[in-house]
């Protein structure tokens, strides 16, 4: 199953390139539709937009609503580098995002498991299936040597 998001990952690091180009930290995001076309994009802009919800899966999250019609998003995954934080957890929760797919763990600010686990908490009215890891080593890097250069 995880063979099956390699390519939708694939795109989300070359978003994350993409956000580390422009001074920002280098997180990519896809949403899938439940075919599993991407119906919407985003990286981090929020060094050159200064909104602090310019997330990647903010912004994704917003071009596949807009490209699908409507906010109800469930059935559809998103594919992120980077474990979302408490932000974006609750903008994923609240499209009905069914599937959470990431590359790296967040240990400071996840969550989807490492910190909190926001986005399977039994006390809240719906929950998504969450599957860590994936190219874990690519994402990884990729902000490892994002922070390195600005050092």
């Amino acid at each position: 199953m995880t063979a099956a998001y390699d390519e939708p990952m694939a795109r989300a690091l070359a978003l994350a390139a993409e956000a580390a180009a422009d001074g920002d930290v280098p997180v990519g995001a896809v949403v899938l539709d439940p075919a599993g076309a991407i119906i919407g994009e985003g990286r981090n802009i929020r060094e050159i937009t200064h909104d602090p919800t310019g997330h990647a899966e903010v912004v994704a999250l917003r071009a596949a609503a807009e490209a699908h019609g409507g906010w109800n998003l469930e059935g559809h995954s998103l594919v992120v580098t980077l474990e979302p934080c408490v932000m974006c957890a609750g903008a994923i929760l609240q499209a009905r995002i069914g599937r959470v797919v990431f590359g790296a763990w967040d240990d400071k600010a996840g969550a989807a498991g490492s910190m909190y686990d926001l986005l399977r908490d039994r006390r809240l009215p719906y929950r998504a299936e969450v599957i860590g890891g994936i190219r874990a080593e690519e994402a990884t890097a990729q902000l490892r040597d994002f922070f390195e250069s600005r050092r």
